[in-house]
Parts: structure tokens; C-alpha cells; sequence
């Protein structure tokens, strides 16, 4: 209880400090308010998106419905990404062969930003939940899989030869020891992919869809209401905050659920 209130406290403290310097800002340098907008001006802002929507806006959407259109291609999306990512890397970490043929090709493929090929997805699907969900399965599925294989070939082979002397068959070998005992690097990788994926549904949004957060960003830009684009960048900063806190959540239950500690 005591750490939890701990880090409540320091949450507490470092926003704060956020806001505090933010408003100090906005007194001491001399720009105009429709550009460096207070933290009261954007708090007003908030308030609007969330019960009428954006003044002047394409969309009569409030916040509520773009954030949940976000999610939902956020969460199909991303765990697409890490089930695909997981088990395609479990596969391939244990044949070095099969690695051997498939590696190239990903270490051509990996370094592209997903961005770059939101055009081309456009182009062949046209725009709406789709082409969001393919840049965020892009976005994780590499650093999933490339961690999941690393983590495999890290497996101590005490273990393996543990489990064939048990008479474990293969997929059982996978499910009850290769797992488990990666898992912890995989669940770094899962950090990752969170936050690249979170990212690059916002770009996604910008382009591909008629709604989101992403598209409520180029929204408030194209009105040149300042004081939404900071409210709707600091939603986007909140959520992808809580969505870490959850994810990491998920990793100690499961840490503890086998046994594997936690790290503090």
C-alpha cells in the first residue's frame, strides 16, 4: 500500500510541476494566447470536445467517441501485432534454419516506417478503420517477433533437456517451458510495441481516418484552435500513460502467476 502511494504522490508531484512551469511559461514569454494557449484555456477546450465536440469542426463528434474509435483500432491493431509477433517468433526461434531464410527479408522490411506505407494502403483500401489497424500491427509486429526469437535463443538448454526427459512433446515443450521462459523479454518487447504502436495510430489517424484522436489533431490544426490541439495532445500523452500502467500490470500478474518474480 505504501508504494503504491508513493508513486501516486510522485505522479501527483510531477504533473504539477508540469502545469506549474507550463502556466509560468505562458506568463513570462510574450506570445500571443491563440498560440501558446494557458493551461485553463486548454482545460476549457477539454471541457468543450468532451460535451459538444470542436467548434468549427468537420466532425460533431465529442472526444469520448473519437478516443473510442482510437481504441478500438489501437487494440486490434496492437494485439494482432504481439499474438502474431509471439507466436511466429516462438516458431522461428527454435529453427535456426527456418530464422536463417526469414531474417533478410525482415531487416529490409523492419527499418521502413510504418508511416511510409499509409499512401499505398490508402491507395488499395481507401481510407477508414483499416488502413489505422495495418500501421499499428507494422508498428509492433517486428519488435514482437525479432524479441520473441532473441529471447528463445537465449533459453538456457538445461531446460530443454529437462522437458525431453519428461517426454514433453514439442508443442508442449513450447507452451509449458520455451515461454514461460521467455516471457520476460517478451514482456520488454511488449513495453516497446505499446508505445511504438500508440504512436503510430495518431500518424495513422492524421491521413487514414474520419475520425480518432489523430484525425481530431489535424481537426483543431485545420480550425486553428490551439487550445484543442494542446487538449487533445495531452489526451493522447494520459492514454498512452494508462496504457503502460495496464500493460505492466498484465506482466507481473503473469510473472507471478508462474512463478517468476517481479521486478521492482
Amino acid at each position: 500500500m505504501k508504494k503504491h502511494l508513493k508513486t501516486l504522490k510522485r505522479v501527483a508531484i510531477s504533473f504539477a510541476s508540469a502545469l506549474a512551469l507550463w502556466q509560468l511559461a505562458c506568463m513570462v514569454l510574450d506570445v500571443n494566447e491563440n498560440l501558446l494557449p494557458s493551461p485553463l484555456q486548454a482545460w476549457r477546450a477539454f471541457v468543450e470536445l468532451c460535451t459538444v465536440g470542436l467548434q468549427g469542426s468537420t466532425s460533431d463528434a465529442t472526444l469520448f467517441v473519437h478516443i473510442g474509435d482510437s481504441m478500438w483500432r489501437f487494440v486490434v491493431g496492437y494485439l494482432a501485432s504481439t499474438v502474431v509477433g509471439v507466436s511466429l517468433g516462438l516458431l522461428l526461434g527454435q529453427s535456426q534454419r527456418a530464422f536463417g531464410y526469414v531474417n533478410p527479408v525482415v531487416q529490409v522490411i523492419r527499418p521502413i516506417a510504418p508511416i511510409a506505407w499509409l499512401p499505398f494502403i490508402v491507395l488499395l483500401i481507401g481510407i477508414g478503420d483499416l488502413p489505422a489497424i495495418i500501421i499499428i500491427f507494422i508498428a509492433g509486429f517486428f519488435t514482437v517477433m525479432l524479441s520473441t526469437v532473441s529471447a528463445v535463443k537465449k533459453i538456457d538448454k538445461v531446460y530443454l533437456k529437462v522437458s525431453a526427459n519428461f517426454g514433453l512433446s514439442r508443442w508442449q515443450r513450447l507452451i509449458k517451458v520455451v515461454f514461460p521462459a521467455a516471457f520476460p523479454s517478451i514482456a520488454s518487447s511488449l513495453h516497446i510495441a505499446l508505445g511504438t504502436c500508440w504512436i503510430f495510430l495518431v500518424s495513422g489517424e492524421m491521413v487514414g481516418s474520419q475520425t480518432g484522436l489523430g484525425f481530431l489533431v489535424m481537426d483543431a490544426k485545420n480550425c486553428l484552435r490551439a487550445d484543442a490541439l494542446i487538449a487533445v495532445i495531452i489526451t493522447i500523452g494520459v492514454i498512452g500513460f494508462l496504457l503502460d500502467v495496464l500493460i505492466s500490470a498484465f506482466e507481473h500478474k503473469v510473472r507471478d502467476l508462474w512463478g517468476l518474480g517481479i521486478n521492482e
